[in-house]
């Protein structure tokens, strides 16, 4: 293994009709996965798929725009998905302000919450979505700094990060990581952010199926193509490839304490 893509979905639907050819063509590229539960459901999908495939690994969560319907018994379904040993995470959960009123944020803290004490029982680290609000009123990635301080006793990778260079120094003060997709092969936005943070608190993703890097833009995202994320980082870094990939899947190990 050579890469790693640590954030994406190949469970999802769009991957019905070749999901074998799709994580084949992952492992002949010396790329590692870490596919991603969005709910009850998804979180225990992406455990059967992990379960079958070497270089594969779960992380089990809900997704904070799926929150307000929780009940206690899907998270006490979740708790279950959460000890597998194939599990190296939980998530993805955190605070979405983008489309979310003022009753769906108090139910999205409180069930963030629950996942960051069910992470610290479990001693696993959590994987974020964060996503601020349309306003400057509610900065979701500092509400979600300060929950962390409080509560969190394992760290956390921010995936997909869409902050500030302040909030990404914030993250990486308290030791924590973020981590960034094909986003940065076609939009210029994050560039300072990559070379500003440290290389061993980076980690590479696709989120796939959404935003294929260039030079698949416009088509079905896939977890090979996590490849062109590395590229990028170190283009922007203006550091070599090769270093790049081997800090970032060291990064992966560490974090999650990834077996076969």
């Amino acid at each position: 293994m050579k890469y790693i893509d640590i954030h994406g979905h190949v469970n999802f639907p769009k991957y019905d009709a070749d999901r074998e050819a799709v994580i084949q063509r992952a492992r002949d590229a010396g790329v590692g996965m870490l596919t991603v539960g969005t709910d009850v459901s998804s979180s225990r999908e992406v455990v059967k798929i992990a379960e079958a495939h070497e270089g594969m690994w779960a992380i089990v969560g809900i997704h904070p725009t799926d929150a307000v319907d929780i009940t206690d018994a899907d998270f006490s379904a979740l708790q279950e998905s959460a000890a597998h040993p194939k599990v190296v995470a939980i998530g993805e959960c955190g605070l979405d302000y983008f489309h979310s009123g003022p009753e769906d944020m108090e139910k999205q803290r409180s069930i963030f919450i629950k996942h960051i004490d069910l992470a610290n029982k479990l001693n696993k680290p959590l994987m974020l979505h964060v996503r601020n609000g349309k306003d400057s009123i509610h900065n979701a990635y500092q509400e979600t700094i300060a929950i962390l301080k409080e509560r969190s006793k394992v760290r956390a990778n921010f995936h997909f990060f869409a902050g500030s260079l302040q909030d990404a120094r914030d993250i990486v003060a308290m030791g924590n990581t973020v981590s960034f997709t094909g986003v940065l092969t076609f939009a210029r936005n994050y560039d300072e952010i990559v070379r500003d943070v440290p290389l061993d608190s980076l980690m590479s993703e696709t989120d796939c199926p959404y935003v294929a890097p260039i030079p698949y833009r416009g088509k079905r995202n896939e977890p090979t193509y996590v490849i062109e994320v590395v590229k990028k980082i170190a283009e922007i870094r203006g550091e070599d490839v090769d270093t790049v990939a081997t800090t970032v899947l060291q990064n992966a190990h560490q974090f999650f304490g990834l077996l076969a």
